[in-house]
């Protein structure tokens, strides 16, 4: 097959996710990111041609159409050139929905958690169960955003709500994690989000299940709704927890049975949420298909899991110095990393490095995250990850640490990152954000 399909923005980790699967399909393979990343290297070094220019003569010809990720702005001279010579151009989004079509599929949404989950469910699945997973991130276990096996018999999918996205899929099974304000640029205001998540949870094919965290159950309907939390009124819920550095150990409540001395091999309370979804999802969707599963096989694997890269990531940890990184970049996430790193380590001093992810994000909830950077004890802001945003006047991580309530935080420079942590020694060290501050901490 010598068809041509042209990714731009092809080191986002969704994006490099649907670059593997046409690969896979026998499609030559190529696209344009802004800079080298680890994911661009790793795919250069699988073999898919990768380029830094936005000059149209790196463009390979014979090209069927093109994915395109909000990230790089339309006035980009690739895509004004495929414009003009009438090349198909599609989001994400849609082709993700294209692929999904007609497949039974796991779809997990939620503006936080859904990277987590998405992986642990493959993790669960595969290799007993063919499947064929897009996460958005890449699984430790796996070492992979992608999955594929020859005549899959379910999808898993993680669904964003970025761009109302998710609304091109029509899963068998959902979950939601939750529904915090996000995006705002988008949706204007927390409850148009609310309502778009209904959209997609009236989206699921008719005698599918919706697996939703107990605290968002009363916002949003399905005929066939199932609960997980710690509650003992939720159809799936956690009690007798117990917590160490890189593992939780609990009781799993269903509705038919109870199992005791369940582990999950990564910390983090937020977690063990996310291990309660995944398996909640798992046994619905093939009960549903009447497709016999081993439920204890289900229990035993949790343990065996490593997580997702920068998702309470363990970079170093020894008795002088523990780091851990995190993707969290929203208040709400920030504040449930940092009360799990303060369960697991009640008598260390954490010091966090934080780069902001956006300008619009740090305008819109700059109390909120003054709040949640607040439980650290030591508080290190970089400058603003931009992303895809021009600045906001008047909105610099300069204005976002005034408004921290603490007597220990200041401002560094990226070049300043490794000289400074040199210099503080911290006992424990926490770096946060979306950006590219998890490309400096190796």
């Amino acid at each position: 097959m010598n068809k041509q399909i042209y990714f731009l923005g092809i080191g986002g980790i969704g994006m490099s996710a649907l670059a593997y699967y046409f690969r896979e399909q026998g499609y030559k393979v190529s696209g344009y990111d802004l800079t080298p990343s680890p994911m661009t290297e790793q795919l250069i070094k699988d073999g898919i041609a990768v380029h830094f220019s936005e000059d149209i003569a790196w463009l390979p010809p014979d090209i069927e159409f093109v994915v395109h990720t909000p990230a790089v702005s339309q006035t980009h001279a690739a895509y004004q050139y495929f414009i003009k010579q009438g090349i198909p151009i599609y989001k994400r989004a849609e082709v993700l929905g294209m692929i999904a079509k007609g497949h039974p599929c796991i779809a997990v949404a939620g503006t936080h958690g859904k990277t987590t989950t998405t992986a642990l469910i493959a993790h669960l699945l595969y290799p007993e169960r063919k499947i064929m997973a897009f996460i958005g991130g890449i699984s430790k276990n796996l070492n992979s955003n992608f999955i594929t096996q020859k005549d899959f018999e379910t999808m898993v999918v993680e669904a964003d709500e970025y761009d109302r996205s998710f609304l091109q899929l029509f899963p068998t099974t959902a979950i939601i994690t939750s529904i915090d304000a996000d995006h705002l640029d988008i949706y204007g205001k927390k409850e148009n989000m609310e309502e778009t998540f209904q959209l997609f949870a009236n989206q699921i094919q008719e005698g599918g299940t919706l697996v939703i965290h107990e605290a968002m159950a009363e916002k949003i309907s399905h005929p066939h709704k199932v609960t997980y939390g710690f509650d003992p009124s939720s159809n799936y819920f956690a009690d007798e927890i117990s917590f160490s550095p890189n593992r939780i150990r609990f009781d799993l409540h269903t509705p038919e049975i109870t199992f005791p001395g369940m582990e999950l091999g990564i910390g983090g309370k937020h977690n063990l949420l996310n291990a309660l979804a995944a398996i909640a999802a798992i046994v619905h969707e093939y009960r549903r298909r009447n497709i016999p599963f081993d439920l204890w096989q289900l229990t035993t694997k949790p343990s065996d899991f490593q997580g997702v890269k920068r998702r309470f990531d363990y970079i170093v940890f020894r008795d002088d110095f523990i780091h851990i990184d995190d993707y969290a970049h929203h208040p709400a996430e920030i504040t449930a990393f940092l009360t799990s790193v303060r369960q697991i380590f009640p008598d260390k001093k954490i010091t966090v490095i934080f780069q902001p992810h956006l300008y619009s994000r740090t305008r819109d909830f700059a109390p909120q995250f003054a709040q949640s950077l607040a439980l650290a004890d030591e508080i290190i802001l970089l400058d603003i990850y931009p992303a895809r945003e021009e600045p906001i006047e008047g909105v610099t991580s300069e204005w976002l640490l005034s408004l921290v309530p603490s007597n220990h935080k200041r401002l560094i420079q990226k070049s300043e990152f490794l000289s400074c942590i040199n210099k503080e020694k911290p006992e424990l060290l926490v770096t946060l954000g979306a950006g590219d501050i998890g490309s400096m901490i190796h």
